[in-house]
């Protein structure tokens, strides 16, 4: 498999289409692949399925993208917080659905379709409005609810380094869901802070391995998307 090696974060993201179900990664700011986002946002696609840990964060792209019309059900374990005013409006304006998800569910679901797996049987969420019209069993005495898998077309993450194979290492708690929905994908997007040549990186520091990998692009602190516009969904003027 040839990994490819993108110029613009732009040009990794390519082409997605209307009704994607699209995977980022990142818990709030940490690990998110900001720039990625940001070119969702200049690719214009619409009538999305985002999976992710938040809702966005103020005025971040993820937000935006909420705020523009772009995001039609949201997956996520933390949609409200202090600075999520763009997801509330749009929720309790009935333009973005909702689907809460325990954290530690999200990733084992997430984990389950990377790994091929059918599902699982968790006592998170049992006896909640969560758990409404899912299978319930009783095992080893313990009531429990069933999960299925998540699966995605597009996962955007946010690693630290990899090699032109499309080898992945993060950096510390940016980690977070990066791993596993890169496995979980059709297709992965990576933005890195430094492509190094292939034999650089110790394969025991390997997190992700370049067969769940399908484009790479470096991003160093100074790259943007100047004069990319996104393209507006229904948002309010």
């Amino acid at each position: 498999m040839t990994v490819q090696l993108a110029r613009t974060a732009l040009e990794a993201v390519g082409d997605v289409a209307d009704g994607s179900t699209v995977m980022i990664g990142g818990f709030g700011p940490a690990g998110q692949p900001v720039e990625l986002i940001e070119a969702l946002l200049a690719q214009g696609a619409g009538d999305l399925v985002v999976v992710s840990n938040n809702a966005g964060n103020g005025e971040d792209a993820l937000a935006r993208l909420i705020h523009l019309g772009r995001v039609r059900r949201i997956v996520c374990s933390f949609p409200r917080q202090v600075d999520s005013w763009h997801f509330d409006e749009a929720y309790r304006a009935g333009r973005v659905e909702l689907e809460l998800v325990p954290q530690g569910n999200l990733a084992e679901r997430i984990r389950s379709a990377g790994a091929g797996l059918g599902g699982f049987f968790t006592p998170t969420g049992f006896g909640t409005p969560l758990a409404e019209g899912k299978e319930t069993r009783v095992v080893d005495g313990v009531p429990m609810v069933f999960e299925s898998p998540i699966h995605a077309d597009l996962a955007l993450v946010k690693a630290f380094r990899a090699d032109g194979a499309g080898n992945l290492v993060y950096r510390k708690t940016a980690r977070n869901f990066g791993p596993v929905m890169a496995t979980a994908a059709r297709r992965t997007v990576a933005q890195v802070t430094e492509v190094v040549p292939v034999g650089s990186i110790d394969p025991e520091t390997v997190v992700t391995p370049g067969i769940y990998v399908d484009a790479v692009v470096e991003i160093d602190g100074a790259t943007t998307l100047a004069g990319a516009q996104p393209a507006e969904r229904g948002a309010a003027s």
